[in-house]
């Protein structure tokens, strides 16, 4: 799931305020609804996972993750929108992405259009940091009241499903799910695991690469230092995988784990995957570097924003964000 802003994607018509083409935005954000929907459904009930079409009311059973997730979502996106708008920078309104059965959330996010590069340093900061702080602020009170509903059970040996685990999400765990005894943890109500999607979302954007959000925070804050940065931590992400394949891989070597093959390298994969996508990012804007600002400096005030989002992303980061056993 992401949030970047390329240089140029989206046609002309998509940002001329007289004739705005809003067909597409609508038609993606329903698919969305309807899928993250299901997904929550599903959750409910297995048996909705071959959903006929009388049976579609029961869509409704899911928004207890669909609903909070949802708002999770738009929060984010309205928070790049309205930043984009203060600066005068055209946007286009988002366009989120359905992903049903593929993504266990049913959706990848979301991604808005930006007509050629921000160029002001101040509006990079503000409209890269807009969207994971207004998305965070909607998250937090989610995942709150989601683990207070939620129940403390064993973990199975198999069959179960562990999510990823930062030093944000294992305070808010203490704080409002109370003690957990070895070999237990927390059984997600489904508002709480949608808080923790939102908490997920919000890493994966603020990774301090290329155009994602935490890109134009640090390269605002850091300016060409950060190219050489960026390339660190896309290699760094390959450490990250090699380190997750030898947690799961190891113990099967050694008869210690019953966890097949084809989990263990699933268990791994995702930092792969993220490796193969800012590959792909940069590729299709044709360069891996952050495009340039016009010449200033940050206020103290911004300055400040931009280390608290980059904090945000320590506290939030998860070495292994999903695991199935």
């Amino acid at each position: 799931m992401t949030d970047h802003h390329p240089p140029l994607f989206e046609d002309d018509d998509d940002f001329e305020e007289g004739s705005p083409k809003y067909s597409r935005n609508v038609a993606l954000f329903v698919l969305t609804v309807l899928s993250v929907f299901w997904t929550g459904a599903v959750q409910e009930d297995p048996t909705l996972a071959s959903l006929s079409l009388h049976r579609l009311p029961e869509l409704l059973r899911g928004w207890h993750f669909a609903l909070p997730l949802l708002i999770i979502l738009v929060s984010h996106e309205a928070g790049h929108y309205i930043a984009a708008r203060i600066h005068g920078v055209p946007a286009s309104l988002p366009y989120f992405i359905p992903l049903p059965v593929l993504s266990p959330f049913g959706t990848m996010g979301a991604v808005i259009g930006m007509r050629g590069r921000i160029r002001s340093r101040d509006a990079l900061l503000d409209i890269g940091a807009a969207g994971p702080i207004a998305g965070m602020l909607v998250a937090l009170p989610i995942i709150a009241y989601g683990l207070s509903l939620s129940t403390i059970g064993p973990m199975t040996a198999t069959g179960y499903t562990q999510e990823g685990q930062s030093l944000l999400y294992a305070l808010m765990k203490r704080l409002f799910a109370g003690p957990i005894p070895s070999g237990f943890d927390v059984q997600l109500h489904p508002t709480a695991q949608a808080g923790w999607v939102g908490f997920l979302i919000t890493m994966i954007n603020l990774l301090p690469w290329g155009q994602l959000d935490g890109g134009h925070i640090a390269f605002a804050l850091f300016g060409e230092r950060q190219h050489l940065y960026a390339r660190w931590l896309r290699r760094g992400l390959i450490l990250l995988f090699a380190g997750n394949l030898a947690k799961f891989v190891i113990p099967i070597v050694r008869h210690q784990s019953a966890m097949s093959w084809g989990l263990a390298v699933g268990n791994s994969a995702f930092w792969l995957v993220w490796f193969g996508f800012t590959g792909a990012i940069a590729w299709l804007s044709g360069t891996p570097n952050h495009p340039p600002f016009e010449p200033g400096e940050l206020s103290p005030a911004r300055r400040a924003i931009a280390w608290i989002c980059l904090a945000l992303f320590v506290l939030l980061f998860m070495p292994t964000p999903w695991a199935q056993y």
